[in-house]
Parts: C-alpha cells; structure tokens; sequence
C-alpha cells in the first residue's frame, strides 16, 4: 500500500501565488513527512501557461493517473476552495472517475466553508487576520469569487456571522450572495481597507479589487470618497485559514489512509 497527497489549487501565474502554494506545501509536508505530496490545477488557462513556462501543470485528473502508474494506492486530495461550488463538484467527478478506472482509493477534503464549525472557524480566521495598521472601527471589505451555484449562500452566512461581531468588516462576493452595492452603504470611515477572501492573489485580487478603474471594487469605494487601501495577500498566506483547509486535509487522510 503507498500512500499519497494530491492538493489541488485554481492555478497561480505569479510569483506570489506560487510562493503562497508553496508555503501551504510546506505546511502539509511538515504534517505529513514522508508522504509524497503532489499538486493538480483546475484552470486550463493557467495549465496550459504553466505548461508554456515548462513547470508543473497537471489537472486532476492527470495528476491521479500519474499516481496511479507510479503505484500508489491511496490518495487523499485536499482542495484549496472557500465554497463546495461546481469547481469543487468537478475535483471530485474527477476523483470518482479515477476511482473507477485507476483503482485507486481516494478521499477528497471539503472546502473552507462547509460546516458550522467552519464557518465559525472562517469567522475568527477573518477577525484575527485583519490588518494591524486598522484603527479600530474602520471599514473592512472581503471580496470572494461568488458563483453561479446555491452554495454562494454560504458567503451570506460568513458576512452574518463576521457582521455580528464587528459591523465595520463586511463580506461580500463578485458573483451573487452578498454584492459590493450592499455593502457600500455601510462603510462610514474615512479609509477603508480592502482583502480577497480568495486562496492566492491573482487578476481578481489585482483587477476587480485592487485595479484603478472605475468598475473595480476600489474604484467604486474611493468613488464615494473613501480613501482605500487595498491588502494583496490570499487566505493561503494566512495561518487561521490554512489551519482550516489543513483539518479537512487531516479528515480526508484519516479516512483514507487507515485502509493502507
């Protein structure tokens, strides 16, 4: 029986991202030594510039095949997403696939925000990750992806909850749940700071929040007058959320791992 890791991230082109993942790397392999730890990507645009770059660029489903031929047999895959949305339904139709025709024994890892207790844990890892140059009652903003999908409810949840104990930090999303323009009302201070609650910083964090132009969230903030000061670093980067996404790892590999 061999055992293996397999962490799957959306991709990274920058090197901050990649520093990022490297460091939730090294995370898992000083709590799994000895265990092989590999990494697949969801998005084809980044593979395929990874590929371009001569690096590492394998989906999911590549990845669990070449596992398979170097003879493992039991893989653990922990995904780094915030919500069980449809990219989190692809890793793990691709999982199952594998199952079927690698014979391999997988476990898969659930997103951030899956349980109660994740959305507690989520709410603590936000108030305990604020920026330490904030005055206390300035405005915070999260900005997540948001999806197409009924668990874009759960960014709705994380804002209740994050709202309930500081009403100055706001969660909202690009796409559905909790969008800028219920948020902008709210903000009362002067400088307002803005944070991707996204894995690693790439063109969303860089355009959509932090980008000069108009439509972009910072855009729209300083539009009403706000100064604001954008915080280019993804929850990967952070202790509290990795703490969380490293427990549904250890779930993941207990389950899998105790029939090796």
């Amino acid at each position: 029986m061999r055992r293996a890791i397999l962490l799957v991230a959306f991709g990274a082109s920058s090197a901050q991202g990649q520093n990022a993942l490297k460091g939730f790397d090294a995370l898992v392999r000083q709590h799994y030594p000895g265990i092989p730890v590999r990494w697949a990507y969801t998005s084809l645009l980044l593979r395929e510039r990874l590929a371009q770059a001569r690096q590492k660029s394998d989906s999911v489903r590549k990845a669990l095949q070449r596992l398979s031929f170097e003879r493992f047999t039991h893989v653990a895959v922990q995904p780094l997403q915030t919500i069980p949305g449809r990219e989190h339904g692809e890793v793990c139709a691709a999982v199952d696939e594998a199952m079927s025709n690698d014979n391999l024994c997988c476990r898969v890892g659930v997103p951030l925000l899956s349980t109660e207790e994740d959305l507690h844990a989520t709410t603590q890892a936000i108030l305990r990750h604020l920026p330490p140059e904030r005055i206390a009652g300035e405005d915070v903003v999260f900005m997540g992806h948001g999806a197409e999908h009924q668990a874009v409810a759960r960014y709705a949840d994380l804002a209740q909850a994050v709202y309930a104990l500081d009403p100055h930090v706001h969660v909202g999303a690009m796409n559905g749940a909790v969008l800028l323009e219920d948020i902008l009302p709210r903000l009362t201070s002067e400088r307002v700071w803005l944070m991707p609650l996204l894995s690693v910083v790439g063109n969303h964090a860089l355009k959509d929040m932090a980008g000069q132009g108009g439509t972009s969230w910072r855009g729209r903030v300083e539009a009403l007058g706000h100064q604001c000061v954008p915080v280019l670093k993804g929850t990967a980067e952070y202790a509290g959320f990795a703490e969380i996404w490293l427990r549904h790892l250890d779930y993941a590999a207990q389950t899998c791992f105790e029939f090796a």
